[in-house]
């Protein structure tokens, strides 16, 4: 079973590990977040994201997910530094629906479980259909003398 480091910009690191330890308690002892601050040094930032690996293989749990924000970014760039492909895999993109999708599937390959993530965070994603005030259909005001329509 895959640790989860959570790696992004502050304070949304800390943030989604939050949402993630609310909905698979269960599961908090095997996620990690780092906040990366605005004026934090990229070679203090992979010393730290080395002592969580090595944490992790101390406890004989080689495989971790590191989930960042942004592609290009700071996070993103010195979690690929570490990322081997076989025990370390990096996604960029991170969003609820990967965190949830990866904390579901977190007992899989790590190989099967970047795959349900992915696919996690790209259907979490769509366009969410405009409606009516309070889902109302419309209906005009008997009582209204001007015979305008104004919704509530």
């Amino acid at each position: 079973m895959a640790r989860l480091l959570l790696l992004a910009h502050a304070p949304l690191a800390s943030a989604l590990k939050a949402v993630a330890i609310h909905t698979f308690p269960e599961l908090a002892a095997r996620v990690d977040a780092i906040d990366v601050v605005a004026d934090c040094p990229p070679d203090q930032l992979e010393r730290c994201i080395r002592e969580h690996l090595e944490a992790s293989r101390a406890c004989n749990e080689p495989e971790m997910l590191i989930l960042t924000d942004v592609f290009g970014a700071t996070p993103a760039n010195v979690a690929q530094r570490l990322a081997d492909g076989v025990l370390v895999r990096v996604l960029a993109g991170v969003n609820v629906p990967m965190l949830w999708r990866a904390l579901n599937y977190a007992a899989l390959p790590l190989d099967e479980l970047v795959t349900r993530s992915m696919a996690g965070a790209t259907q979490g994603v769509m366009p969410v259909a405009s409606t009516r005030p309070q889902n109302q259909t419309f209906q005009p005001n008997v009582h209204d003398s001007d015979s305008h329509h104004h919704q509530q």
